[in-house]
């Protein structure tokens, strides 16, 4: 019974840190593209040329790999983005991890669920970071989905349990 409680508890977390995740992503794609009329605009200059707002509507996924312009792509991304967030979520539910991998879960899952929103309401990704330095230009716009996205398959690889303990060794059981 204890550990259903705790098991429950593990996956609030999750969920809350995948809806604040979720927010901030919706929250400045919303302030950018539409506030500041990004949209429209195509590029604003924040800190050029370290962080330039630029609009890219991305139909693919990473740096528009495997973009489609049918609806078949559109939807095959979105469905894919849903199977894997539902994997993650089920592997977490049944697994024992730590707080560290339940963190990156729920930031996996709230960027993963910020772009499947973008690709249901506009057909594709809303993305409008880019960021340039030292006399390199980078041609690629990005969004906080996307980070999040990196950041928790990053930190599951980390911290996800394996039934080892650190250094590889066996867990030891009581």
């Amino acid at each position: 019974m204890a550990a259903t409680v705790i098991e429950k508890a593990g996956l609030a977390r999750v969920a809350a840190i995948a809806a604040a995740v979720f927010a901030l992503d919706q929250t400045t794609k919303w302030l950018v593209v539409w506030y500041l009329d990004l949209a429209r605009r195509g590029e604003i200059d924040v800190a050029a040329p370290w962080l330039t707002f630029r609009m890219a509507w991305n139909r693919g996924i990473n740096f528009g790999l495997f973009a489609g312009e049918g609806e078949a792509s559109r939807w095959l991304l979105v469905a894919l983005a849903l199977a894997i967030t539902g994997w993650v979520l089920w592997w977490v539910a049944r697994t024992p991890q730590g707080p560290w991998a339940r963190a990156a879960a729920g930031v996996l899952v709230g960027g993963a669920l910020g772009n499947v929103v973008d690709r249901v309401a506009y057909g594709a990704v809303a993305d409008f970071l880019n960021m340039s330095c030292c006399g390199i230009e980078n041609p690629y716009a990005f969004n906080v989905a996307d980070i999040s996205i990196f950041a928790g398959a990053v930190g599951l690889v980390v911290f996800a349990a394996d039934g080892r303990g650190p250094r590889g060794r066996p867990r030891k059981t009581p």
